[in-house]
């Protein structure tokens, strides 16, 4: 027999491509698709919630405080009368669409203000800055608060000024990205080109920057759902009687003991939502490094 004969198959040190030994991203993506379809329930509930507002709203004195599990409702009623499931149900909206709207409006300010100070840099960086750096010293709760008690703030007034309230952060995030990107070689080669300050700005920059934006702008949609929702529970923004998880849950501590779901229900579900968008944004941002670095 050769010598060949008796050597051993020889085995390769470097890893399988596709291969996982440690079993750590099947679990990312279980959590990140297990989060994708809590979320989408959550959106089409928020866009049919105007369709049941009627339905959850219906008092009826004889039903009231009912416990969860009573014949036709399931999570019982309030002192009303009022469903609770159909209150938690109709209230997706109000609880969702003002968080949604807050991030992406903090968002389009950052990008248009933080790119500029990024880019332009010299004066225009440093009057962007001072008003960010007074905006980030004012307690985004308490500002709400004496708003909202001066001249009465509605659910939308509501979400505009927290709009303007949550955006400095996002500028200082996209001004860094943007910075970083500033003296890559493509940048210069569209400065050569004699393009114009603001098609290099928001044609070239700014999508090298997506990912970062993306990212922060989903992680917002989580904080501006508990910052809405507390201002719910204090009394501002929606109007009493609405259908939403904040006033459901101040609701909900005078009943607490005849139908507890009237404030767990609603609670729970914010603390899911918001894991569910800071877990999917988390997945999202990882995903979105990988392809860069590829």
């Amino acid at each position: 027999m050769s010598a060949t004969g008796n050597r051993r198959p020889r085995t390769s040190l470097l890893p399988v491509p596709g291969a996982d030994f440690s079993g750590r991203r099947p679990r990312r993506d279980w959590v990140a698709t297990a989060s994708l379809v809590l979320l989408i329930a959550v959106a089409v509930l928020a866009v049919i919630s105007p369709t049941l507002t009627d339905a959850a709203t219906k008092q009826s004195i004889l039903d009231s405080l009912l416990p969860p599990g009573s014949p036709g409702h399931l999570l019982g009623t309030d002192e009303l009368g009022r469903d609770v499931l159909m209150l938690t149900l109709a209230g997706t909206g109000s609880a969702v669409t003002g968080p949604v709207a807050i991030a992406a409006g903090s968002m389009v300010l950052a990008v248009i203000f933080g790119t500029l100070a990024g880019y332009l840099g010299g004066a225009t960086d440093t009057i962007i800055g001072r008003i960010v750096d007074v905006l980030l010293s004012l307690p985004v709760m308490l500002v709400a608060i004496v708003v909202a008690g001066i001249f009465g703030a509605g659910y939308w007034v509501t979400v505009a000024m927290l709009i303007v309230l949550f955006c400095p952060s996002d500028i200082r995030i996209v001004r860094a990205g943007v910075t970083e990107q500033a003296p890559r070689p493509y940048v210069e080669a569209a400065q050569m080109l004699s393009l114009s300050p603001a098609r290099i700005m928001y044609r070239h920059i700014v999508p090298n920057v997506w990912p970062l934006i993306l990212t922060n702008l989903m992680l917002n949609v989580g904080i501006a759902l508990v910052t809405l929702s507390s201002l719910s529970f204090l009394g501002i923004g929606v109007a009493p009687g609405t259908p939403d998880w904040g006033r459901q849950i101040s609701d909900g501590r005078a009943v607490i003991v005849d139908n507890p779901a009237m404030l767990v229900v609603p609670a729970l579900l914010i603390i899911l939502v918001t894991m569910a968008i800071n877990l999917l944004g988390d997945q999202l941002g990882e995903r979105l490094r990988e392809r860069g670095l590829e």
